[in-house]
C-alpha cells in the first residue's frame, strides 16, 4: 500500500472535513495529482471524492492511455514515484469515492462501458453533496 492512515495520537484539524477534487483536465499530470492528493486525504481519514468531467473522464477509465502526456507515466514510474494505476489502487482501497460526469462522458464521446470498474457515473449535484461542508479542489 502506498498510503497508509494517520498514526493513533495525530490529529490533523480537518481530518473529518470531506475534500472534493474536480478533475477537469485530462493530462497525465493533473490526473496523477489529484490521485495523490486523493489518497492522501483518504489516508488521514477524510472522505474524499473525485468527480472526473470533460477530458477528465478519461483519468477513469479502465483504459487510461488516453489521458494527454501518459507517456510520462514510466519516467515517473523508473525515478521511484507511484505510478497512476498504483494511485488509483490506493485511492479505491482508501474508500475514495469515484465519480465520472454523465455530461462530461458525452462530451467526449465516450462510454460508460469503458469505465474503470466501481466508477459511478452522476452529475455535479452529486459531486457538490458530497463535498458539502469542505473544500473543493479544482485540476
Amino acid at each position: 500500500m502506498i498510503f497508509h492512515t494517520m498514526p493513533k495520537g495525530r490529529h490533523v484539524s480537518a481530518s473529518y472535513e470531506p475534500l472534493g477534487i474536480l478533475l477537469i483536465s485530462g493530462t497525465h499530470e493533473r490526473a496523477h495529482y489529484a490521485f495523490v492528493l486523493a489518497a492522501g486525504a483518504a489516508a488521514l481519514g477524510r472522505p474524499t471524492t473525485v468527480f472526473a468531467t470533460n477530458a477528465g473522464c478519461r483519468a477513469l477509465l479502465a483504459d487510461w492511455s488516453k489521458l494527454s502526456g501518459a507517456e510520462r507515466e514510466s519516467v515517473l514510474t523508473s525515478r521511484g514515484i507511484a505510478g497512476f494505476e498504483a494511485l488509483r489502487e490506493a485511492a479505491r482501497e482508501l474508500g475514495v469515492r469515484l465519480l465520472v460526469c454523465e455530461a462530461g462522458m458525452v462530451a467526449e464521446g465516450l462510454e460508460t462501458a469503458a469505465l474503470w470498474p466501481g466508477v459511478e457515473v452522476a452529475g455535479v449535484a452529486s459531486f457538490l453533496a458530497a463535498s458539502e461542508g469542505g473544500q473543493i479542489i479544482s485540476l
